[in-house]
């Protein structure tokens, strides 16, 4: 019975809980360090640089962020009235159709309209593209529709005529302008 008795023993021996782990017995654990290395406490200078560097490094993330939040903002101001410029776009179209179609001068009421209209959405960011004929096909500003004979050497590649005007909205490109370039 003595060898069972020995055995339990041992067993319990192994079954060692978290309760019983003393400070001895993780400093003697083979994850700390060496006996022979001393460890030197950090004195307080060293701590203060550490805690120095720390607050500087939050407080440049902190103003990386303000600075990012600020900008976005900036851009959202901008471009908040992105869906309703580009419905109201083809009403522009339309107003400008109808004032060539019927001659209409500047004292009649759809062109006053027209300009009143045009008015309050450049004060909101809408620009009207350049007008680019003569001028070589751009891609940032513009869309090639057809591609037609050049009248001449000089009018290869370059624009010819303008199907709809291109419009910018806070210096971004809100509808590239349809144009016909020479061939």
């Amino acid at each position: 019975m003595s060898k069972k008795k020995n055995h339990e023993q041992e067993i319990a021996k192994k079954e060692i809980t978290s309760e019983e782990i003393t400070s001895e017995e993780i400093a003697a654990s083979p994850d700390t360090e060496k006996e022979d290395e001393v460890k030197i406490p950090p004195t307080t200078e060293e701590l203060l640089a550490l805690e120095k560097d720390k607050n500087l490094r939050i407080f440049a993330e902190f103003d990386n962020f303000r600075k990012r939040t600020a900008k976005e903002r900036i851009e959202l101001y901008g471009t908040a009235n992105k869906d309703i410029m580009t419905s109201l776009l083809p009403i522009l179209d339309n107003f400008e159709r109808s004032i060539k179609a019927n001659n209409y001068t500047d004292e009649d009421g759809p062109v006053l309209i027209y300009k009143q209209l045009k008015a309050e959405l450049e004060k909101k960011g809408l620009n009207e593209m350049k007008d680019p004929i003569g001028k070589k096909l751009d891609t940032d500003f513009h869309e090639a529709i057809t591609n037609i004979p050049a009248p001449s050497k000089k009018e290869k590649g370059k624009v010819i005529d303008v199907i709809e005007k291109g419009y910018l909205l806070s210096d971004k490109v809100l509808r590239y302008a349809k144009v016909v370039v020479g061939n």
